[in-house]
């Protein structure tokens, strides 16, 4: 096979960068985690703070077992597949491997793209820059709204209607932004208790 071909089987990913740390956000909060995030995104989001991940083609592509093998070599046996945008390929693969090897498996994703993988937790972070597929919405645990606009809580809310009654529903503030939405979010989370805040705590820690 081709790499292309194996990128396009998921049995080999392009991978911008995979580190042991401790889990920032939502809720798997202050758990240690490998982290995979891997390169190629389409959503384009003004304020993302990694934008170097947005082109595939700069990182290198590793095979799913050369992956798994550096996960290996931490403590922890929760993994969180990021990016980019990591439903941009099949994560069928990669993820059974995973779970061969006794890993938890969480994702974070924007939902643009169809839903692939075998995970224990999905965080749905949906973006206004690309309307999510469909496919994301009975599958996610986790419903996780940057709060960058005013606009966007009613955004919050329209994905709420169409996830499931176990989603756990949060409003995180977009970090350049905090000092003027975390107010308005604490209030809104009072006034709607079936919403939690979600916080970068990773970057109070200054850690990655």
């Amino acid at each position: 096979m081709t790499t292309e071909e194996k990128i396009a089987a998921g049995l080999s990913l392009p991978v911008m960068e995979a580190f042991y740390t401790i889990q920032g956000e939502g809720r798997f909060t202050g758990h240690p985690a490998y982290f995979i995030r891997l390169g190629g995104c389409d959503v384009g989001c003004v304020w993302c703070d990694v934008k170097e991940s947005w082109e595939a083609g700069k990182w290198p592509v590793l095979s799913i077992e050369e992956i798994v093998a550096e996960a290996e070599k931490h403590p922890a046996k929760l993994v969180v597949i990021t990016g980019g945008e990591p439903l941009m390929y099949d994560m069928g693969p990669l993820t059974r491997m995973l779970k061969q090897k006794g890993f938890t498996t969480n994702i974070e994703t924007s939902g643009a793209h169809p839903f692939s993988g075998d995970f224990d937790w999905v965080c749905f972070s949906p973006k206004k820059f690309k309307a999510p597929d469909e496919s994301i919405y009975q599958v996610a645990d986790e419903l996780k709204v940057v709060v960058f606009h005013k606009s966007d809580f009613a955004f919050a809310e329209k994905h709420a209607e169409k996830v499931s009654e176990k989603c756990e529903l949060r409003l995180q503030p977009e970090w350049s932004k905090a000092n003027q939405f975390t107010p308005e979010i604490i209030k809104y989370v009072k006034d709607r208790p079936l919403w939690k805040i979600s916080l970068q705590t990773h970057k109070f820690m200054d850690i990655p």
